[in-house]
């Protein structure tokens, strides 16, 4: 019998009642194993009541009731993590391990979440004037939401709901439709640690869902993570509709390597993030720039790594990477390969052929490498999300900088140099909001936020860390004066207050 995924919304399974749903996969086999519902108008506004609703008192709860919830909420993640990672790698395909190091990652934000109650200490000023105080405080927003991509269907919600609910808002989740069951997994444990019901909601769905929480006038703030056209599209309709946004797109992540460089430190961090997760990241690395003569002996250190990569299913202790999401999303990554060496591309490495004996009808593509790409071929200029790695040539360090520069993208990028000069001039001079010196995933811990420049964020904040604190509080300032008791009445002073 085919699994059914269906919504969470007040604190309890609620059946589709669209009769719509969408089918989920299993990568390694391509065989649909279980239908997600698609929900409609009314049940998005459901979930939205719902978590307006449980505002009217979580909103006002202590921070003590609130951190001892999440604190409960750690220790069933950490005590369910494999369960999780099951459910990850049986509908995105990634192996456990690596499903298990996205839930340590999501777990982060759930310790800062834990101590949010330094984040939220508020300010004070006294005697400003004459017996005045001034307070700054920061308070929650009310409903708030979440739309999260398939390629980390556990990490990303983290790194969304736990400082959401922390600072005494209520969340809305609406997941991505291809790995639907860890969202709903996440929402039992938090129901087990004690989370009022409607504090945490989950509506499954596509762009009827989508645009529901984009317009609706009880959702305050809405958090995105995805590709840019529909970032784009996420932060023009909720600001249009007066909701604070973040919204993170996409990305073309660069590497340079300079001509001091440890090249095998290089090769090694190059094939470790370009293939891992089967490039289905957006912080992978996918844009290696070689500098100088050291070209032709870093593209064959990469080579002699990625062949030896084992790919087959997630489920499979031996395997280091398993297949792609979706068999169209397989079939558009190999286009990138197919037609690179009519754009000028030398093809090192063709996976487009690859299949697993006794999983022919998984979403199997091998490790591609290609090198001497043109900056006007479609895989250097297009985010491919998948195990594609190019190589440019430049002569320069400068000339390096400048094709980095250059791109629409500005969402992480890497120097591998033992130069300590070029690697500070690069942190500086780099358009791009993550940095990395000879690292090559420059994922910021939970405490530091994440985030890009240019076309891969749209809205001011990056997300977690004190900005995703900020992001889902806002302001408030207070001036009090209190007569002292032994004052005489001094009447009315229709005047300009006096500081002095």
């Amino acid at each position: 019998m085919t699994k059914i995924v269906n919504h969470w919304i007040g604190g309890k399974t609620v059946e589709g009642a669209s009769g719509t749903y969408g089918p989920v996969t299993d990568p390694a086999t391509g065989a649909v194993t279980t239908k997600v519902a698609f929900a409609t108008v009314d049940e998005v506004d459901a979930a939205v009541a719902a978590a307006k609703d449980a505002f009217q008192t979580w909103g006002t709860s202590s921070l003590a009731k609130r951190t001892s919830i999440l604190f409960n909420f750690r220790a069933l993640l950490e005590a369910n993590r494999d369960a999780i990672a099951e459910l990850i790698t049986a509908e995105h395909g990634k192996v456990h391990s690596d499903a298990l190091g996205e839930v340590a990652r999501g777990l982060e934000i759930v310790d800062l979440a834990c101590g949010i109650t330094v984040q939220l200490k508020g300010e004070l000023s006294t005697e400003v004037a004459s017996r005045v105080d001034v307070a700054s405080i920061r308070q929650p927003l009310g409903v708030v939401a979440g739309i999260t991509p398939f390629n980390f269907p556990a990490m990303v919600p983290m790194w969304m709901f736990p400082i959401a609910i922390a600072t005494g808002n209520t969340f809305v989740l609406k997941p991505s439709e291809k790995d639907p069951s860890a969202s709903i997994k996440i929402a039992e444990l938090l129901a087990e640690a004690g989370l009022p019901d409607g504090v945490f909601n989950v509506v499954h769905g596509d762009k009827v869902a989508v645009d529901r929480l984009l317009e609706h006038p009880d959702v305050k703030a809405v958090s995105f993570v995805g590709s840019t056209p529909i970032a784009r599209y996420i932060h023009t309709t909720a600001s249009a509709n007066g909701k604070r946004v973040q919204a993170l797109g996409g990305a073309k992540n660069h590497m340079l390597v300079l001509p001091d460089a440890d090249l095998d430190a290089a090769a090694d961090a190059a094939v470790s993030a370009a293939y891992g997760s089967a490039g289905e990241r957006c912080m992978a690395i996918s844009a290696v720039v070689a500098v100088g003569s050291i070209g032709d002996t870093l593209v064959e250190k990469i080579r002699e790594r990625a062949e030896k990569i084992k790919i087959g299913p997630g489920n499979d202790p031996t395997s280091e990477m398993g297949p792609l999401i979706t068999k169209v999303h397989r079939d558009k990554v190999a286009s990138y390969v197919t037609g690179a060496a009519a754009e000028g591309a030398e093809v090192v490495l063709d996976g487009t052929g690859f299949t697993v004996d006794g999983f022919e009808d998984g979403h199997w593509i091998g490790i591609s490498l290609l090198d001497k790409v043109p900056t006007t071929a479609k895989a250097y200029q297009d985010e491919i999300f998948g195990p594609v790695l190019t190589v440019l040539r430049v002569d320069s360090y400068d000339d390096g900088i400048a094709l980095i520069n250059a791109s629409p993208f500005g969402n992480g990028t890497a120097i591998f140099t033992r130069d300590g000069g070029a690697a500070r001039r690069f942190q500086l001079e780099v358009e791009a909001g993550m940095v990395g010196v000879n690292v090559p995933i420059p994922v910021p811990v939970g405490y530091h936020s994440f985030g890009g420049w240019k076309d891969s964020l749209f809205g001011d904040h990056h997300i977690y860390g004190n900005d995703g604190t900020h992001f889902y509080t806002r302001g408030k300032v207070v001036t009090t004066r209190w007569p002292d008791p032994a004052d005489a009445p001094t009447g009315v002073d229709l005047g300009f207050p006096r500081n002095h």
